[in-house]
């Protein structure tokens, strides 16, 4: 018996809740991540075809288990070699607490498996886990849908036999980290698009800051889980203020901090602070630290840049990344001055060839130090070298500016 409920918003949130748990059933029982996966979108497909008609089932999550097990039927049938399989598994239904088992991590972890490269993880996250389609992911990163098939295809294929199964102890960490690299990958392509003509990307760092919600739900004492959470929180908080009424670009030093979301902000400090109080400071509570120091500021000249300075410090130690050595260079520069910030950037050249942010770095301490041919040139070179529209349009502004 169907409930006429409203639909829209609702069955799409419920449709993705519930996708990686369904799939858990349904790759658990079958013992085939591949098949499973094609099974539970066609079943996905159908319920977003059928409930907003019919109304929600009394049991979503049986419903779609109902649906994917039948998919799954007609695939097995379609394979003579796979008949004693249908025989065995295919015509009973799952278990009660098969069905009411949620394996949403052990597919998350399962999805970031280490033998995918970060990309080709990313694409499968977001559909299995994530629920969105195929066209949905391809259209989010701005290539073809049938590029995107391909790369979600070969995915599964590097998948066939690996058991669905949670990592064992010796393995765990590195899986974790895997999972919170890949869900660190998608927030930060939804809040800076590297392509495109919108700086933001809402589906996507909504979608990983849901995903990494159900990571902390299920890990709650981890205290690397809550320090991305933290990150994503704090981040995600100056997002009303960092486009314009035309959707062009405001720096955070320009911004209205009054319009930042102050819940979100509230929730990653404290969701920080009890994760840095539970020992080993990793590098996402590192970022988080950052990142609520920033926004501690009510004005853009408050922030705390020794201290910011100081947490850069121990983020390049601990991972070396030259990312992190050039924000580093820029807090030197906002303690020390932009000419010793300067000096650190040289040295990047090497490790960051061709990235645009060098350039764009470089203008702004040039800026600073009220060299402006230099910054001039500096920030038309980083405009012509991002794939960012807005950001290459407040680039050439800046450098027009500055010219005038």
């Amino acid at each position: 018996m169907s409930r006429p409920e409203p639909v829209g918003k609702t069955v799409e949130d419920l449709l993705r809740e519930c996708a990686p748990q369904v799939l858990g059933v349904i790759a658990r029982r079958f013992g085939d991540f591949a098949s499973a996966e094609d099974a539970v979108q066609e079943a996905l497909l159908a319920a977003a075809r059928h409930w907003p008609v019919d109304g929600l089932p009394d049991n979503p999550r049986g419903w779609l288990v109902q649906t994917a097990v039948r998919k799954m039927t007609d695939l097995i049938r379609s394979e003579a070699a796979r008949r004693r399989r249908e025989d065995e598994v295919s015509h009973a239904p799952p278990p009660g607490d098969a069905v009411d088992r949620d394996d949403t991590l052990v597919v998350l972890f399962l999805c970031c498996h280490p033998e995918l490269t970060p990309a080709s993880a990313i694409a499968l996250t977001l559909r299995a886990v994530g629920g969105l389609t195929t066209a949905e992911i391809a259209n989010a990163f701005l290539v073809p849908e049938a590029t995107m098939t391909q790369r979600i295809t070969r995915a599964k294929q590097k998948l066939r036999g690996a058991g669905f199964a949670m990592p064992g102890p010796d393995e765990f960490a590195a899986r974790l980290r895997s999972v919170l690299h890949v869900l660190y990958l998608i927030f930060n392509e939804g809040y800076t698009s590297s392509v495109g003509g919108s700086l933001h990307r809402t589906e996507l760092s909504g979608e990983a800051i849901r995903l990494t919600r159900a990571v902390h739900a299920r890990l709650p004492s981890d205290p690397e889980v809550a320090g991305l959470l933290a990150l994503m929180l704090l981040t995600d908080a100056r997002r009303p203020a960092r486009t314009g009424p035309n959707g062009s670009l405001i720096p955070l030093a320009e911004q209205d901090r009054s319009s930042w979301d102050k819940a979100l902000i509230v929730e990653g400090v404290e969701l920080i602070m009890a994760a840095v109080e539970r020992g080993a400071i990793g590098e996402y509570q590192l970022q988080a630290s950052i990142a609520a120091i920033h926004d501690d500021a009510l004005r853009a000249e408050d922030t705390d840049w020794p201290q910011i300075l100081g947490m850069y410090g121990l983020l390049e130690r601990m991972t070396g990344n030259p990312v992190v050595s050039l924000n580093r260079a820029i807090a030197v520069a906002m303690v020390h001055g932009p000419a010793e910030g300067l000096k650190l950037i040289d040295a990047l050249d090497e490790r960051l060839p061709g990235h645009y942010r060098l350039d764009a770095v470089r203008a702004h301490l040039h800026e600073m130090s009220g060299d402006v041919p230099r910054a001039v040139a500096h920030y038309r070179a980083a405009a012509a070298r991002t794939t960012s529209t807005p950001e290459q349009r407040y680039l050439m502004d800046k450098a027009a500016r500055l010219a005038r």
